[in-house]
């Protein structure tokens, strides 16, 4: 992260409130987040040392802890799936990491990181794999496309200027 933090400027006022200043190419960049059960085991750095050992790079990071109805709120377009209910519950349950990760075509390559949502799916090497229990209980989340990264990373870092 010490290549990167030039290139963030901090404002704190509320989880949502800090501001990512950088400019980033489409396709460069997505959110992470390591979910409440992966840092309640002690994870995190086992976690972002995979990710940086991957190429990406961590631009910002910051501890949340989500009140479920800002889970609802994240997971809104889940809202009516069989899982809402389980999933909302397990991401305010706990501090979660934020990370804003980059790479060249970032979403795909992190999804391919992180592996299949069920991690006895989950393909080896993955970090699902290695540190998810359960498809709630799964370690991480990750941008499914370019669209989502940008909501997604607006949600917990106030503003990102890059390319649309």
């Amino acid at each position: 992260m010490k290549d990167a933090d030039h290139r963030i400027k901090h404002k704190e006022s509320g989880f949502s409130k800090t501001k990512v200043d950088f400019s980033l190419e489409k396709g460069t960049f997505t959110l992470g987040i390591i979910k409440p059960h992966a840092v309640a085991k002690g994870y995190i750095h086992e976690i972002t040392k995979r990710i940086r050992m991957s190429g990406f790079a961590i631009l910002g990071s910051k501890y949340v802890h989500l009140s479920l109805g800002e889970a609802e709120e994240f997971y809104a377009i889940h809202r009516g799936q069989e899982f809402f209910e389980r999933l909302t519950k397990s991401m305010s349950s706990g501090a979660l990491v934020a990370l804003i990760i980059e790479k060249q075509d970032a979403v795909r390559s992190f999804r391919t990181l992180i592996g299949a949502t069920n991690p006895a799916e989950a393909a080896e090497g993955t970090l699902r794999k290695q540190f998810g229990e359960s498809t709630v209980l799964n370690a991480l989340h990750g941008s499914d496309s370019d669209r989502n990264a940008r909501r997604e990373v607006n949600y917990f870092f106030t503003e990102i200027n890059a390319a649309k």
